[in-house]
């Protein structure tokens, strides 16, 4: 595991970038596993930009993202979708065919999931994936729970994960209350993980995650496992970190 920590946001977000695109520039086919949520919108401006400089192109670059809503439908201004169209897919040369967002607004769900997989598997590992940290340390989706999924499944939504995304949405009614998402075997098989975490209201979990005990009561911890986790915390959260 190999910590690093940032007296800025933008020195991190930069330190972000560039290991995504450091992947990118090495590997022309290379497979991002990529998140969403408030943190990595940082990190994809920086992508963003150093595309635009002439450093790196994603034409042939394949990319899964986590997770997606289930009940919205990919226009929805919320869904991972948009998202990932607003920060990144538009403003670089990716595929479209290439760009993998779960279709959480399908007839069969289960059936969905199981597509997903398969064009994961077809691809080949995953050469980084990109996490962020929910507060009760969920990764994905990946709720706490008793044993957690290996492949992509769907979830029941954990209140505390719906409070924290109803910024996003204008009334917590509105936060869907269940989604796919990759499960943590899927996760831990990518070759290298990059996990990226901002904030005060995240230095307990980043300290349980990292250096407490390995649980499935806290999904994150479970990374403590892999063999090349890259994790890049401003000051406030690694503040509990011994």
């Amino acid at each position: 595991m190999n910590i690093l920590t940032f007296d800025s946001d933008d020195k991190l977000n930069e330190a972000g970038a560039g290991i995504i695109t450091g992947v990118v520039q090495t590997n022309k086919r290379a497979v991002l596993g990529l998140a969403t949520g408030g943190t990595p919108v940082g990190l994809y401006k920086h992508v963003v930009s150093d595309f635009k400089r002439g450093m790196f192109s994603f034409k042939n670059v394949t990319t899964f993202n986590l997770d997606e809503y289930i009940g919205l439908p990919a226009s929805h201004p919320e869904s991972y979708h948009s998202y990932m169209r607003q920060h990144l897919f538009d403003h670089i040369d990716i595929q479209p065919s290439q760009a993998h967002v779960p279709n959480g607004n399908v007839p069969d769900p289960k059936a969905e999931c199981a597509r997903y997989d398969e064009m994961i598997e077809d691809s080949g590992q995953i050469d980084l994936q990109l996490l962020g940290l929910g507060h009760n340390g969920h990764i994905g989706f990946n709720e706490p729970a008793h044993a957690l999924t290996r492949g992509t499944h769907i979830v029941d939504l954990a209140e505390e994960t719906r409070q924290a995304n109803a910024r996003f949405f204008d009334s917590i009614e509105e936060v869907p209350t269940q989604a796919i998402t990759m499960g943590v075997g899927t996760i831990l098989k990518a070759k290298m993980i990059l996990l990226v975490v901002k904030g005060a209201d995240k230095a307990d979990i980043v300290q349980r995650a990292l250096q407490g005990p390995i649980t499935t009561d806290c999904p994150a911890s479970l990374l403590q496992t892999h063999p090349h986790l890259v994790v890049l915390l401003d000051r406030a959260a690694a503040e509990k970190l011994a």
